[in-house]
């Protein structure tokens, strides 16, 4: 029976419907309370959540303060272009292998936590997350679900001036940002779907959906990415993979996020996850408008 693992104010726990239980006490303080440890132990979640019945949750998920539930991964992957209607929205070749870039650790955040935009020009990016499991190198694609600890949703918000300001572009930087990064709310194991491989992402701003796709339409699906990343780098326990977004972003309509917006992303059979956009101070290239951002504003006027 599989698990939905939650990262409840810094402690690990497991949910059952509504409700949590700390993982350091229902486990008799086998494991301990941090949510990445408890990625080393898959088996042992697995035990444990089978016996939920008989142990008393430890409160309720409504009232719960969650953090990301992978919060400082080794290593954190985003891929490019990757649904196949996003790749043609972009005007952009259809990509024969992963594009890959890095999404730092310091950009991971919450849930519900806020982000801070630092130009008029951040974007949202909704996106099927999965967190490695048992690491390795050289997975073969048919083995690659043996390695996914489990699958969460995730935003992949992205200054578009940071990153289209260099040729070419620049990905790790631009989608790398303090807060940048928010995932949740719970990690749900592959086994607790009925396919794994079509899960229903829609993301709503201010309540207008802006995106809806099944992630059947990913060029590059989990068990490949899994399969691609192990053969260049070796993965571990608790590294995070950004799977990609679907048609509708906000730049191929010049249409940037504004203080006060709230994006909420969400996931079939994972949950829902909401951002509030607050604008911090400007970074120092946030008034230099990259010349294919400025082609897009034109365009939409």
């Amino acid at each position: 029976m599989g698990f939905k693992l939650a990262n409840v104010d810094g402690r690990a726990a497991l949910v059952a419907e509504n409700n949590y239980f700390d993982l350091e006490n229902i486990s008799d303080g086998k494991l301990g309370s941090d949510p990445m440890a408890a990625l080393d132990n898959l088996g042992l979640l697995h035990d444990l959540n089978e016996r939920l019945a008989d142990k008393k949750p430890t409160g309720n998920l409504a009232s719960a303060k969650l953090g990301s539930p992978a919060p400082r991964p080794n290593n954190g992957f985003g891929v490019g272009l990757n649904y196949l209607k996003h790749a043609e929205e972009s005007g952009m070749d259809i990509p024969i292998v992963p594009m890959v870039f890095a999404k730092f650790q310091t950009s991971i955040s919450g849930p519900a936590d806020d982000v801070v935009m630092r130009s008029d020009y951040v974007d949202y990016e909704g996106e099927l997350v999965f967190v490695v499991g048992k690491g390795g190198k050289d997975i073969p694609v048919e083995n690659a679900w043996d390695h996914v600890a489990g699958l969460t949703v995730g935003n992949d918000f992205s200054d578009r001036c940071v990153q289209f300001m260099a040729g070419p572009p620049q990905f790790n930087l631009g989608k790398s940002m303090d807060t940048f990064s928010p995932m949740g709310p719970v990690l749900v194991s592959p086994d607790l779907f009925e396919d794994p491989n079509k899960l229903e992402l829609t993301v709503k701003i201010n309540g207008v959906q802006r995106q809806k796709e099944t992630t059947d339409d990913l060029i590059f699906d989990v068990p490949t990415l899994v399969s691609y990343l192990s053969h260049l780098v070796t993965l571990n326990t608790g590294d995070v993979i950004f799977t990609g977004t679907p048609v509708g972003v906000g730049a191929a309509e010049a249409s940037f996020l504004k203080a006060g917006d709230v994006v909420v992303t969400s996931i079939a059979g994972i949950g829902s996850i909401s951002n509030k956009c607050v604008r911090g101070s400007d970074h120092p290239y946030a008034n230099v408008v990259p010349p294919i951002i400025q082609n897009l504003i034109d365009k939409n006027r």
